[in-house]
Formats: C-alpha cells, sequence, structure tokens
C-alpha cells in the first residue's frame, strides 16, 4: 500500500507545525467581538468517537487489495470531512460519521476493479483527493447502500510532458505543489494558485471546476484542461487530446465539475504555459467599493486585467491591516499618506503580473493608467509582495479563530456587472441580519477575487462569536439566508467552491428544472446504482 497521506493536521489545516498567530491589533479587535483569551483545543485523536464500521464485503477487498483496505481511527479520520467551518467543528467535537473503510487506488485498473465490486455489493464510494472541500463535498453519506468507503486517489501521479503542444498529462492524485515541481524542469507552469493549493489535487481542480488567484490571467481550471478521462461504474469517459472539437455538447465538460457523482477523474491534460521569468505584485487604495469595481470593469473590458486581481472592501480593508499587525512609526507614515490622498477609509486593492520581464512591465503600464484614472492611491510593492508571500494563509488563522472561540466562514457567488452591486449589499446584509438573528453580531466583509468582461465574483468572510454547543445550527441559519439571497438576486449560488453537499438544495434555481432531470439522467447513466458520492451535485 502507497500514497496515504498523513502530513497535515486531522483537525484542522495543513501542516501541523505551521501556525499563523493572531497580532496584537487583530486580538484587539476580536476582544470586541468576544474572543477568548484561553484557547480551546481539539481533542486528542484517540479521544475521538468514530461511527461504526460496517465490514467490507470480500469481493471488494479482493478487488482493491488487501493491504490497500485501511480501516485504522487515523485513515478514517482523516477522510472523514473537507475542510469547511461545519467539518472543523464536528472534527473538534470528538465525534465524526466517518467512511466504513478508506480503499487506496494503485492505479486506473484498480480503480475500475473497486467500482465494479462496490457496484454488485452496493457499497457508496466517495473519490477523495485533497481533502480541501468546503461545501460538504467529500463527507461519507452511506444513503440506502450497505457501506461507505474513501476512495483515496493520492497515489495517482503521472506525468507526461508535451513541450511542444504545451500540454501536460497530470495524475489526479498530484497536489498542486507536486505538479509545479514535475514542470519546472521543463521550464513550465500550470499557473493555477487557488488557496488551497499547498493541499489540493488536479483531480480536485478538476471535478469542482476550480478557480486559482490568478486565473485573471492563466485561465480557470476548466479553462486549462484540454482532456479528461473519467472512470464510471458503467465504464470509461475519455475525451480526445485536441486543441478543439465541434463533435457535440462537450462531454469534457461533463467530467469537469462532476465532484465525483458521476465517476472518478483520474488524468487530465492541461494547457500549460512557460514559467513566469519576472513577477510584479503592487497595492493601490480606491475610494470606495462601489468605484473601486468600476476601475476593476474598465480594465476587463478593455484587455488591461492583472493576472491578479483582488479588491477589499472597507471593512476586509480595516481587517487586513489589523491582521498584520503594522504598527509604531510605519503604521503612523502610512496612515498619513493615506490621509493626504483622502484615501483613509479606502478599499485595498492588490494587483499582480507574470510573464516575461516585458510583457510584465507593458502590462503594468496599462493597468496602473486604468488604477490612476479609476482614482486609486499607488501604495507601492511591498504590500502586494507580502499579499504573495501570505497568500495560502488564511485557513491557518481560521485555526486561530476557532481556537478564541469564534466562527470564521466563507462562501462565494457571482454575478454580472450591471448587477453586482446590488447583489453585494444584498448578501452582505443577509449575513448580517442572521448574525443578528442569532445574537452573535460579528464581522462581515467581502472582496471581489476574479473579474470578466461581463462580470465579477465576490467572496464573503464572516467572523462572529460562536453559540456554543450550537455552533452547526449557528452556521446553518447565516449560510441558509446568504443563499437565499443569492438565488433571491439571481447570481450563482458558487463561483468556485462547487456544489457538494451545501449547495446541492439550490441547484434547482440554478440550472431549472429541465437541467436537474438532465444532471439526474447523467447521473443514471453513468452511475446505474448510484453509488457515486451520494448527496452531492444532484438535488434529491
Amino acid at each position: 500500500m502507497t500514497g496515504v497521506r498523513r502530513d497535515t493536521k486531522w483537525w484542522g489545516w495543513g501542516d501541523a507545525e505551521k501556525r499563523q498567530p493572531l497580532s496584537g491589533s487583530a486580538r484587539a479587535m476580536l476582544a470586541e467581538l468576544g474572543a477568548g483569551e484561553t484557547e480551546r483545543p481539539a481533542p486528542a485523536l484517540e479521544e475521538v468517537e468514530l461511527s461504526a464500521a460496517t465490514e467490507l464485503p470480500a469481493t471488494v477487498v479482493e478487488a482493491a487489495g488487501a493491504g490497500n483496505v485501511l480501516t485504522g481511527a487515523e485513515d478514517r479520520v482523516r477522510h472523514a470531512t473537507g475542510s469547511s467551518y461545519p467539518d472543523l467543528i464536528r472534527r473538534r467535537s470528538g465525534r465524526l460519521e466517518t467512511p466504513d473503510a478508506v480503499v487506496v487506488t494503485e492505479d486506473e485498473t484498480a480503480v475500475r476493479a473497486v467500482l465494479e465490486a462496490c457496484t454488485r455489493e452496493r457499497i457508496a464510494v466517495v473519490p477523495f483527493g485533497g481533502g480541501t472541500s468546503v461545501v460538504g463535498g467529500v463527507d461519507p453519506i452511506r444513503g440506502e447502500h450497505g457501506a461507505v468507503i474513501a476512495l483515496d486517489l493520492a497515489p495517482l501521479r503521472a506525468v507526461e510532458v508535451d513541450r511542444s503542444s504545451l500540454l501536460a498529462r497530470l495524475g489526479a492524485g498530484l497536489r498542486g505543489p507536486e505538479a509545479e515541481d514535475a514542470l519546472a524542469p521543463h521550464g513550465l507552469t500550470l499557473g493555477h494558485f487557488p488557496q488551497s493549493f499547498e493541499y489540493a489535487t488536479i483531480g480536485g481542480f478538476a471535478a469542482t471546476r476550480s478557480a486559482g488567484q490568478a486565473s485573471s490571467g492563466y485561465g480557470r481550471f476548466d479553462d486549462l484542461v484540454a482532456s479528461a478521462r473519467m472512470i464510471a461504474p458503467a465504464g470509461d469517459l475519455e475525451t480526445l487530446r485536441t486543441s478543439h472539437t465541434a463533435a457535440g455538447p462537450s462531454l469534457l465538460q461533463v467530467a469537469l465539475g462532476s465532484e465525483g457523482a458521476l465517476g472518478v477523474i483520474t488524468e487530465v491534460t492541461a494547457r500549460v504555459r512557460p514559467a513566469p521569468e519576472a513577477r510584479r505584485y503592487e497595492a493601490w487604495m480606491a475610494a470606495d467599493f462601489e468605484s473601486a469595481c468600476e476601475l476593476v470593469r474598465a480594465l476587463a473590458q478593455d484587455g488591461a486585467l492583472p493576472d491578479v486581481i483582488r479588491l477589499s472592501d472597507r471593512e476586509e480593508t480595516r481587517v487586513s491591516l489589523a491582521m498584520a499587525g503594522t504598527g509604531g512609526a510605519g503604521r503612523r507614515a502610512f496612515d498619513l499618506y493615506l490621509r493626504a490622498r483622502r484615501r483613509s477609509e479606502g478599499c485595498l486593492i492588490i494587483a499582480g503580473y507574470e510573464g516575461s520581464s516585458e510583457a510584465v512591465s507593458r502590462r503594468r503600464a496599462l493597468g496602473a493608467r486604468g488604477f490612476r484614472f479609476g482614482g486609486a492611491a499607488y501604495l507601492g510593492r511591498k504590500p502586494g509582495a507580502a499579499w504573495r508571500h501570505g497568500r495560502y494563509d488564511g485557513p491557518y488563522l481560521r485555526d486561530e479563530l476557532l481556537d478564541a472561540g469564534l466562527m470564521a466562514e466563507t462562501l462565494e457567488t457571482s454575478h454580472v456587472w450591471s448587477a453586482l452591486d446590488g447583489h453585494y449589499r444584498a448578501v452582505g446584509d443577509a449575513i448580517r441580519g442572521a448574525l443578528e438573528d442569532q445574537g452573535t453580531p460579528g464581522i462581515v466583509m467581502c472582496h471581489l477575487s476574479h473579474a470578466y468582461r461581463d462580470g465579477a465574483s465576490l467572496y464573503y468572510t464572516f467572523i462572529a462569536p460562536q453559540r456554543a454547543g450550537n455552533e452547526l445550527e449557528q452556521w446553518r441559519a447565516v449560510k441558509t439566508a446568504a443563499c437565499e439571497a443569492i438565488v433571491a438576486q439571481r447570481g450563482t449560488i458558487t463561483h468556485h467552491h462547487a456544489v457538494g453537499r451545501d449547495h446541492a438544495p439550490y441547484m434547482g434555481s440554478e440550472v431549472g428544472e429541465l437541467g436537474v432531470e438532465l444532471l439526474r439522467t447523467l447521473k443514471e447513466g453513468a452511475d446505474p446504482a448510484g453509488i457515486m458520492n451520494p448527496g452531492k451535485l444532484v438535488p434529491g
């Protein structure tokens, strides 16, 4: 047996040796919400109460190979949830619904054999990559089946580079850094850097139609995929490795975003680019969120967007500066600079450019002209470099907030430019109202994380005191209020977090009654026994 990863916290995010301590200014700000001084750590692993396990049929064990079937407590716990706020609350509670076993698939032949055996024995299968889903995408739901397994895809790490075509065949089990390390000797990059980059996998990127922080330049992951192979209980779906085809509706897009509900994506062929020889990250301060959105819209429609564009509203800007913990003479000088430019209560913009030195210089000049024309004040390269250095640290901060007794959760959506401001306000108001109804008013902040010619995404973060003992009910009330506001505004229920379990009830509003029926038809065709990732993507 090979490939199972145990290098992350079982109870939180990422590297067990890494923390992102709260600064003094951050703790002072959070104390107003009731953040505790005493940490509330997670229980020891041996104290966790697991759900009772059902022994797998001998045919499933034989198909996988006995050495590839893991039933130990740690493996079951590590494959019990993703990384959402409810997932972390469940882990910290010491009581978990876990898969009955973890099955490690060493190659595609093993994937087929396991799916065939599980279909015959009616065993539910949850494909498992990096475990970074924040929408309940890997919850071990048994449903009507006799047992449920987590199908660990970590060993699927093949890499094959076609330098002439700028294509790379990548195994589904590769983590983001592993893929980049494999491409680096060829002078190439995939350019896909979501916040989960360090731990999420190629298969997960494909299955959730992931968007990276540099997607404005490199493209979303579904833009990057030229072909894919998905092994379903009913057979294999493999699309041609070609630059374009007009052969009917895109079955590649059926695999992308399928979230393990149709089958197991085992590999993709991705479009790659030469690794950038130059990078420039910088920061600007806009007067307010509304005018800054107009600034970003102009850049997008003029073809002048940076590769990374991140616009924080006033509340997120305030919190980000507090979290940074900058103090003393440096902070006083910074505040004086902002006051002199009438931007003391402005909105922070991070802009990043990557590519050849000539291209970065040219594109940055176009962007700077747009920022200045839109009334933004230049803050220099240091804040941009600091953001890039800490771009993957957010989930570690969430662990610290949980330790302090605070709820810290995110959700995202998108809309067209003409509706974006109303959408921004309606969803934010819904979150604030729900927190107040729960008796736990908190901080609600937002940033624009991806921009297009026709619209943009909005990414909300909210922090509030936990309702001790009722944390999940509190979360559910706020999540429901936000989702209902999104649906009422006709925005998308998810821009890049995917559907999973949490958003499945809203798919009717997203794609309509016929759309839901078509999804069910796809499900029945690819997975007649309904074993694949029950309860996700397809309503009901």
